[in-house]
Protein backbone atom coordinates (compact mmCIF):
# COMPACT_ATOMS: atom_id res chain seq x y z
CA UNK A 1 0.00 0.00 0.00
CA UNK A 2 1.24 3.61 -0.95
CA UNK A 3 2.23 5.47 2.12
CA UNK A 4 1.16 9.22 2.33
CA UNK A 5 3.86 11.62 1.58
CA UNK A 6 4.44 15.14 3.25
CA UNK A 7 6.81 17.42 1.37
CA UNK A 8 7.74 20.49 4.06
CA UNK A 9 9.50 23.21 3.91
CA UNK A 10 12.65 24.04 6.55
CA UNK A 11 13.11 27.71 7.17
CA UNK A 12 10.40 29.50 9.17
CA UNK A 13 8.79 26.07 9.20
CA UNK A 14 11.04 23.58 11.32
CA UNK A 15 13.90 25.65 11.77
CA UNK A 16 14.39 29.64 13.28
CA UNK A 17 16.13 31.60 10.78
CA UNK A 18 15.23 35.22 10.46
CA UNK A 19 15.94 35.81 13.86
CA UNK A 20 19.48 34.44 13.85
CA UNK A 21 20.07 36.01 10.34
CA UNK A 22 19.06 39.43 12.01
CA UNK A 23 21.17 39.03 14.24
CA UNK A 24 24.49 38.36 11.98
CA UNK A 25 23.61 41.10 9.71
CA UNK A 26 24.07 43.41 12.62
CA UNK A 27 27.21 41.75 13.75
CA UNK A 28 28.80 41.12 10.43
CA UNK A 29 27.67 44.27 8.07
CA UNK A 30 25.75 46.82 10.48
CA UNK A 31 22.75 46.14 9.12
CA UNK A 32 19.20 46.46 11.26
CA UNK A 33 16.90 43.97 10.26
CA UNK A 34 13.17 44.46 11.51
CA UNK A 35 11.40 40.89 10.30
CA UNK A 36 7.83 42.67 9.15
CA UNK A 37 7.25 41.34 5.78
CA UNK A 38 8.55 38.92 3.27
CA UNK A 39 10.67 41.21 1.49
CA UNK A 40 13.75 40.92 2.79
CA UNK A 41 15.17 43.98 1.60
CA UNK A 42 12.66 46.35 2.62
CA UNK A 43 13.44 45.04 6.08
CA UNK A 44 17.09 46.30 6.22
CA UNK A 45 17.96 49.30 6.59
CA UNK A 46 21.90 50.28 6.92
CA UNK A 47 23.20 51.61 10.65
CA UNK A 48 25.60 54.12 8.45
CA UNK A 49 23.14 55.86 5.77
CA UNK A 50 19.68 54.98 6.96
CA UNK A 51 18.89 53.28 3.20
CA UNK A 52 18.31 49.95 2.16
CA UNK A 53 20.77 47.50 0.70
CA UNK A 54 20.92 47.14 -3.32
CA UNK A 55 19.05 43.85 -4.30
CA UNK A 56 22.31 42.24 -5.33
CA UNK A 57 23.73 43.18 -1.85
CA UNK A 58 20.79 41.35 -0.51
CA UNK A 59 21.28 38.40 -2.38
CA UNK A 60 25.15 38.10 -1.55
CA UNK A 61 23.56 38.83 2.29
CA UNK A 62 21.66 35.17 1.76
CA UNK A 63 24.53 33.74 0.27
CA UNK A 64 26.93 35.00 2.76
CA UNK A 65 24.14 33.19 5.78
CA UNK A 66 23.81 29.81 3.61
CA UNK A 67 25.96 27.46 4.89
CA UNK A 68 28.48 29.35 6.65
CA UNK A 69 25.88 30.73 9.46
CA UNK A 70 23.12 27.93 9.14
CA UNK A 71 24.76 26.93 12.87
CA UNK A 72 23.11 29.36 14.20
CA UNK A 73 19.35 28.29 13.54
CA UNK A 74 17.20 26.83 16.28
CA UNK A 75 14.47 24.08 16.11
CA UNK A 76 10.86 25.51 15.75
CA UNK A 77 8.97 24.28 19.05
CA UNK A 78 7.17 20.75 18.69
CA UNK A 79 8.25 19.71 15.24
CA UNK A 80 10.67 16.97 15.72
CA UNK A 81 8.24 15.23 17.63
CA UNK A 82 5.37 16.00 14.99
CA UNK A 83 7.47 14.97 12.30
CA UNK A 84 8.35 11.86 14.32
CA UNK A 85 5.14 11.32 14.85
CA UNK A 86 4.07 11.77 11.37
CA UNK A 87 7.01 9.66 10.01
CA UNK A 88 5.64 6.11 11.66
CA UNK A 89 2.87 6.45 8.88
CA UNK A 90 3.91 8.50 5.75
CA UNK A 91 7.06 9.22 3.79
CA UNK A 92 8.98 12.65 4.41
CA UNK A 93 10.87 15.03 2.05
CA UNK A 94 12.28 18.46 3.03
CA UNK A 95 11.82 20.93 0.10
CA UNK A 96 13.90 23.85 1.14
CA UNK A 97 15.07 26.34 -1.51
CA UNK A 98 18.61 26.78 -1.53
CA UNK A 99 21.40 25.88 -3.74
CA UNK A 100 22.31 22.43 -4.53
CA UNK A 101 25.67 22.98 -2.65
CA UNK A 102 23.66 23.92 0.69
CA UNK A 103 22.03 20.19 0.57
CA UNK A 104 24.47 18.33 2.65
CA UNK A 105 24.88 21.23 4.95
CA UNK A 106 20.97 21.10 5.41
CA UNK A 107 21.08 17.08 5.78
CA UNK A 108 23.54 17.66 8.87
CA UNK A 109 21.91 20.40 10.05
CA UNK A 110 18.67 18.64 10.40
CA UNK A 111 20.29 15.27 11.59
CA UNK A 112 21.52 17.08 14.63
CA UNK A 113 17.94 17.90 15.55
CA UNK A 114 17.22 14.38 14.98
CA UNK A 115 15.22 14.96 11.60
CA UNK A 116 16.94 12.54 9.52
CA UNK A 117 14.50 12.89 5.94
CA UNK A 118 15.27 12.93 2.52
CA UNK A 119 16.44 16.86 1.57
CA UNK A 120 15.70 18.27 -1.98
CA UNK A 121 17.13 21.63 -2.98
CA UNK A 122 15.25 24.17 -5.22
CA UNK A 123 15.16 27.16 -6.76
CA UNK A 124 11.58 29.06 -7.83
CA UNK A 125 8.56 27.98 -7.50
CA UNK A 126 7.55 25.05 -5.62
CA UNK A 127 4.92 23.68 -7.68
CA UNK A 128 7.30 21.38 -10.56
CA UNK A 129 8.87 19.80 -7.89
CA UNK A 130 6.10 18.91 -5.79
CA UNK A 131 4.36 17.38 -8.74
CA UNK A 132 7.37 15.23 -9.20
CA UNK A 133 7.85 14.30 -6.07
CA UNK A 134 4.15 13.06 -5.99
CA UNK A 135 4.55 11.10 -9.44
CA UNK A 136 7.34 9.66 -7.77
CA UNK A 137 5.96 8.11 -4.90
CA UNK A 138 2.98 6.86 -6.52
CA UNK A 139 0.69 9.58 -6.93
CA UNK A 140 -0.41 9.08 -2.70
CA UNK A 141 -2.37 11.57 -0.04
CA UNK A 142 0.12 14.29 -0.02
CA UNK A 143 0.27 17.49 2.02
CA UNK A 144 2.83 20.15 1.59
CA UNK A 145 3.86 22.69 4.22
CA UNK A 146 5.55 25.90 3.44
CA UNK A 147 5.32 29.59 4.44
CA UNK A 148 5.86 31.26 1.71
CA UNK A 149 2.19 32.20 0.01
CA UNK A 150 3.77 31.95 -3.85
CA UNK A 151 4.97 28.30 -3.14
CA UNK A 152 1.38 27.47 -1.99
CA UNK A 153 0.14 29.55 -5.85
CA UNK A 154 2.60 27.30 -7.54
CA UNK A 155 1.48 23.86 -5.88
CA UNK A 156 -2.22 25.12 -6.41
CA UNK A 157 -1.21 25.51 -10.10
CA UNK A 158 1.19 22.26 -10.87
CA UNK A 159 -0.02 20.07 -8.05
CA UNK A 160 -3.77 20.69 -7.06
CA UNK A 161 -4.77 17.29 -5.50
CA UNK A 162 -1.82 18.20 -2.85
CA UNK A 163 -3.44 19.65 0.40
CA UNK A 164 -1.64 22.85 1.33
CA UNK A 165 -0.91 24.01 4.98
CA UNK A 166 0.29 27.11 5.07
CA UNK A 167 2.92 27.34 8.42
CA UNK A 168 4.56 30.68 9.33
CA UNK A 169 6.55 29.37 12.93
CA UNK A 170 8.31 32.86 13.28
CA UNK A 171 6.18 34.49 16.44
CA UNK A 172 7.29 37.61 15.67
CA UNK A 173 6.64 37.58 11.80
CA UNK A 174 3.75 35.72 11.98
CA UNK A 175 0.92 37.91 13.11
CA UNK A 176 2.00 40.00 10.15
CA UNK A 177 1.71 37.48 7.72
CA UNK A 178 -2.10 37.00 5.83
CA UNK A 179 -2.84 33.40 5.66
CA UNK A 180 -1.96 32.32 2.21
CA UNK A 181 -5.15 32.88 -0.68
CA UNK A 182 -4.82 29.27 -2.24
CA UNK A 183 -3.49 27.49 1.46
CA UNK A 184 -6.51 25.18 2.73
CA UNK A 185 -5.75 26.03 6.18
CA UNK A 186 -3.09 28.26 8.25
CA UNK A 187 -1.85 26.74 11.25
CA UNK A 188 1.54 28.06 13.10
CA UNK A 189 1.78 25.27 15.55
CA UNK A 190 3.32 21.78 15.38
CA UNK A 191 0.95 20.96 18.22
CA UNK A 192 -1.76 21.52 15.89
CA UNK A 193 -0.54 21.12 12.52
CA UNK A 194 0.71 17.41 13.48
CA UNK A 195 -3.02 16.11 14.08
CA UNK A 196 -4.76 18.56 11.25
CA UNK A 197 -1.62 16.40 8.53
CA UNK A 198 -2.54 13.41 9.78
CA UNK A 199 -6.39 13.76 9.33
CA UNK A 200 -5.67 14.44 5.59
CA UNK A 201 -3.51 11.08 5.60
CA UNK A 202 -6.39 9.05 7.55
CA UNK A 203 -8.93 10.75 5.35
CA UNK A 204 -7.35 9.17 2.53
CA UNK A 205 -8.68 11.34 0.05
CA UNK A 206 -6.83 13.87 -2.33
CA UNK A 207 -7.62 17.97 -1.84
CA UNK A 208 -9.67 17.72 -4.91
CA UNK A 209 -11.20 14.42 -4.65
Amino acid sequence: MTRPLLICDCDEVLLHMLRHFSDWLSEAHDIVFDPVSWDLASNMRSRSTGGPPAPEEMLGFLDGFFPSQMHRQTLVPHAHEALAALAERADIVILTNLNDDCRDSRIAQLAAFGIAHRVECNRGGKGGPVARLVAEHGDPVTVFVDDLPHHHASVAEHAPRVHRLHMVSEPVLAPGVPSAPQAHARIDDWRVAGPWIAARFDAGRHAED
